[in-house]
């Protein structure tokens, strides 16, 4: 779940030499996230997500990923519909970018713009938003897309720093959800942690302090009120495998 191409399948950096002529157009359906049950969230989207996505951080070889929870099984997300088109009412920005992702260099110092050239929006023909004008300068949709994605990985960063004190203080466990699934019988949810509200309580004065100047509190129980729609995630998986059937 915390692989940075998740959602992407042929990745290539753009240029105005390879890419001059090309065009975007949005059909607005989300059926390249149909596999995906769960995406990445960075701390600006917990209070959009929590009334409407279980928060969990997925286990990682390193540093916990928070991460909004779509299917209940592998390979299932309850809120793309058979149209394609996104049920939820907040859309994580993980999956708003697409198809276009930043790269970057061994050192994670220069960010590349990239694009998912499987994506059906792309084209030749003139429909659509150009990458580049005539003059081989990025248009101001590419710019835009350029200030989305530059901010989204400034959230990232500041994410990643929030996990890694979470992981540094222990305040991360790891649990498994059983969740029924009527005649198909049961499912359960491996490869995730939570906030321990146990160690949350028994924190120092001047950790408190430190998590409430950085928000990070408010962040936590955003996280910890989010977990009871895992019910109303089991409901949307029945729905969805009734209308399967």
């Amino acid at each position: 779940m915390a692989k940075q191409l998740l959602i992407y399948s042929t990745v290539i950096p753009v240029t105005r030499q390879e890419h001059g002529d090309l065009c975007f157009k949005s059909e607005g359906r989300f059926d390249f996230a149909r596999t995906a049950n769960a995406a990445p969230l960075v701390l600006g989207e917990f209070q959009a997500s929590a009334g409407e996505y279980a928060i969990v951080f997925a286990e990682t070889e390193g540093t916990p990923v928070p991460v909004a929870l779509f299917g209940i099984a592998p390979e299932t997300n309850a809120f793309v519909d058979a149209e394609g088109h996104w049920s939820g009412t907040y859309v994580p920005a993980f999956l708003r970018r697409w198809p276009f992702v930043f790269s970057t260099d061994e050192k994670g110092e220069t960010l590349t713009l990239c694009i998912d050239e499987t994506a059906p929006g792309f084209n030749r023909e003139g429909r659509g938003e150009r990458l580049f004008d005539a003059e081989g300068s990025a248009t101001v949709f590419t710019n835009r897309m350029l200030q989305f994605l530059q901010e989204y990985q400034a959230q990232h960063q500041r994410t990643v720093e929030f996990c890694k004190r979470l992981q540094e203080l222990d305040l991360l466990q790891p649990v498994e959800a059983r969740v029924e699934l009527g005649a198909s019988g049961p499912r359960t949810l491996t490869g995730m942690r939570i906030v321990n509200r146990e160690k949350l309580r028994g924190l120092t004065t001047e950790q408190l302090t430190e998590f409430m100047q950085n928000d990070w509190l408010e962040l936590i129980y955003s996280h910890l009120f989010s977990l009871r729609e895992l019910e109303r995630l089991r409901e949307k998986a029945m729905t969805a495998l009734a209308a399967a059937a």
